[in-house]
């Protein structure tokens, strides 16, 4: 049943010709395949003789036995139907990508193509992250629930070129989200990041790359006797700044912490704060803990199967008799995504696929042969400073070691 109108001030109406053609709107209920008309009479409705009443209350005609569903169409019913609006608006709208200088943000258009079908990774750790994506940006109700801000944690590490970077602006694409590229090394203290956090918007992604670079938070936190051996208070280290650099930055691991999930990291909802680094041993283990980096995602080495969807998108191939040739190579042999893509970067046009497949082949035989130098050099010097130690031991008076 759906109530076609709101019931103002109608004229009498007996027949459905009449409602068709009188400019006022009728007062009608649809059942079914039949419609109900209401003429209008002072206080009272009637409907062909039926006496109804008129709701005080609302402005629209209730029946008393048969319209007692309107109030979940107008409560949850309607509610979705804002919300989804809303998601479809967010999505078609234009995305921005902003970066800060000092406490001010300024953005220009985010025009990353990127997208998870593109992205060379395994295709099982993808679908996982989508998945993950997926039930963050659904989960308002759930983490109201719990109480817990609604904001997720990604550390991605791995070496240069393994697509950090192309995983993010992946990231906003599937979900419609803003980036903010916060540089902190042109944020002054930790009030200016404090105040930075609470101007992002909700639906963002906010994101520190090479963290390592930007603030000492390698570990060796120095700590007093006294001091709380909990992750939970940090010494507040800045920076190292050059001496006599009045602007140097002095935000704090503590300052950075609170940024990620103190109090302030509640203001809005629906943002993923995403810290990147190629080396993630060097960071604090207060930094990168659960609860703050909720999931730690390695981009390694190109696989075979990363290779694959490299080989779709520059070449449109999905198998070629070299393919299991590369599949060796590349089980004996580092290579980044990014080296394996510009290998297959067409060099004419139109393109040569076997001519790109070939000279994949010959990088990796050179990267296998390379790998294999570095590691007999590095054993030869390592068997050269055991002797030189066994010497240094036999010989305790020439060395000067009594």
């Amino acid at each position: 049943m759906v109530l076609l109108s709101h019931m103002q001030t109608f004229p009498a109406i007996e027949t459905e010709e009449e409602a068709l053609t009188n400019s006022m709107p009728a007062a009608a209920v649809r059942r079914g395949g039949g419609t109900s008309f209401f003429r209008n009479d002072g206080e009272k409705l009637y409907k062909y003789g039926e006496e109804l009443t008129r709701s005080r209350k609302s402005t629209l005609v209730k029946e008393k036995t048969t319209l007692g569903h309107i109030d979940m169409i107008l409560g949850d019913y309607l509610n979705h139907v804002l919300k989804e609006g809303r998601e479809i608006k967010v999505k078609n709208r234009l995305r921005k990508l902003y970066t800060n200088n000092g406490a001010q943000w300024s953005h220009v258009v985010f025009e990353h193509p990127a997208s998870f079908q593109t992205l060379a990774m395994d295709p099982v750790k993808k679908q996982e992250i989508i998945d993950d994506l997926t039930t963050f940006s659904k989960g308002e109700d759930f983490y109201n629930r719990i109480g817990r801000a609604w904001k997720r944690g990604y550390l991605l590490y791995g070496p240069p070129g393994t697509g950090k970077s192309t995983m993010i602006a992946a990231m906003a694409n599937f979900l419609g989200y803003d980036i903010y590229d916060l540089e902190l090394t042109a944020v002054k203290d930790n009030t200016e990041l404090r105040r930075l956090l609470i101007e992002t918007s909700s639906k963002s992604i906010i994101v520190i790359e090479d963290i390592d670079c930007s603030m000492e938070l390698t570990g060796q936190r120095k700590k007093d006797n006294k001091e709380d051996e909990d992750d939970n208070d940090p010494a507040k280290k800045p920076m190292k700044p050059p001496e006599n650099d009045a602007k140097a930055s002095k935000v704090t691991l503590s300052g950075l912490l609170n940024f990620v999930d103190g109090l302030w990291s509640a203001c809005g909802g629906d943002r993923l704060i995403v810290f990147t680094t190629n080396h993630v041993e060097k960071l604090d283990p207060a930094l990168i803990r659960r609860g703050r980096m909720d999931r730690h995602i390695e981009l390694s080495y190109c696989g075979f199967e990363a290779f694959k969807v490299l080989a779709r998108n520059y070449l449109y191939l999905e198998t070629h008799e070299l393919f299991e040739t590369i599949r060796g190579l590349l089980e004996e042999t580092q290579m980044t995504p990014a080296d394996v893509a510009e290998n297959l970067m067409p060099k004419t046009s139109p393109a040569d696929p076997e001519g790109c497949l070939k000279s994949l082949i010959g990088a990796l035989e050179t990267a296998k042969q390379e790998a294999a130098a570095q590691k007999k050099s590095e054993e030869e010097e390592g068997r050269k400073k055991e002797k030189d130690s066994e010497m240094e031991a036999l010989n305790p008076i020439e060395n000067g070691n009594v």
